[in-house]
């Protein structure tokens, strides 16, 4: 029989490409790794990893056994969960990561209602753009990660996640009261091609979804101020230094100088939820449950 400890070393392996991310991961050394994986092949009878290069990878057989072993430890992970829950305990340590608007809006009360409802719980938060947060999802450094995914740009998410779809949003174009379009209700991006832009940095899903959005409409995109937060993109826009794509979720607090306008033809932005099927725990049913309850804050914003 299999031992479960030297199938979650595989399954390891084979998620992360690598004896040593795979050892840090299970906080083992490379070699007592490298041990588990050598008795594994023995009892499975099959070589499960060869040379690749400077790294190793699966085998054919390998990657049959990782499969097993990772629906196993998924099965393993679901009933502790449902063991868990029968005592409706919902206590430690519970890692949270999101993008700025998301962490804003929609954590703060949900944390709220968490600690009355279970004072055991022991919430931290980071927040960051999802490409910088994802890894850390997937080691298992972090229990629930707060993304944003543009209908225009739909987030690529590797496998094994869960998702919930919390808010969907318009975007609108944000512009100085100073801008001759600002007056507009609505505006079609290829009336704004001779204005720069500001954004989040490159690589972030708000970066190229306007790159997109701008591209679609035959304007070639001048990023000219890549900063992390909104509301110190809508600065830039006060002084009509720049135009910007805002979530309702990141319009307020607006400074009194901007102006919004929907986008012809729209565009929508989702906040999801993600963890890991195979780690999902009370904590983390827990928080969405109270993140769906409570809603995101009501925005105050000029028009």
């Amino acid at each position: 029989m299999f031992s479960i400890d030297r199938l979650r070393a595989l399954s390891t392996v084979a998620t992360h490409g690598s004896i040593a991310r795979a050892a840090e991961t299970l906080h083992i050394t490379p070699s007592g790794l490298s041990q588990k994986l050598a008795k594994l092949e023995r009892e499975a009878g099959h070589r499960l990893l060869e040379p690749h290069g400077r790294s190793i990878r699966l085998t054919h057989a390998g990657r049959v056994l990782a499969g097993h072993a990772e629906r196993l430890l998924s099965a393993l992970t679901s009933a502790e969960a449902d063991l868990a829950d029968l005592h409706d305990e919902v206590l430690g340590p519970l890692r949270i990561g999101g993008v700025g608007s998301a962490v804003r809006t929609l954590l703060p009360r949900a944390l709220d209602a968490l600690a009355e409802e279970h004072p055991r719980l022991r919430p931290t938060v980071t927040d960051g753009e999802a490409v910088e947060l994802m890894p850390f999802l997937l080691s298992g450094e972090i229990d629930l990660l707060l993304i944003e995914s543009w209908a225009n740009r739909p987030t690529f998410l590797p496998e094994g996640l869960t998702l919930r779809t919390l808010v969907s949003e318009d975007v609108c174009v944000a512009l100085s009261a100073r801008h001759p379009l600002s007056s507009r209700e609505s505006l079609d991006l290829a009336e704004l091609g001779d204005i720069p832009w500001a954004s989040c940095p490159p690589g972030t899903e708000p970066y190229e979804s306007l790159v997109q959005a701008l591209r679609a409409r035959g304007v070639e995109p001048e990023v000219r101020y890549t900063l992390t937060e909104h509301i110190t993109q809508l600065s830039m826009v006060e002084r009509n230094l720049a135009a910007a794509l805002v979530p309702t979720m990141s319009r307020s607090p607006a400074p009194s100088g901007v102006r919004f306008a929907r986008l012809r033809p729209g565009l929508r932005r989702d906040i999801q939820a993600a963890w890991l099927a195979s780690t999902e725990n009370p904590p983390v049913r827990a928080c969405i449950t109270a993140i769906e309850k409570a809603g995101p804050a009501r925005p105050q914003y000029d028009g």
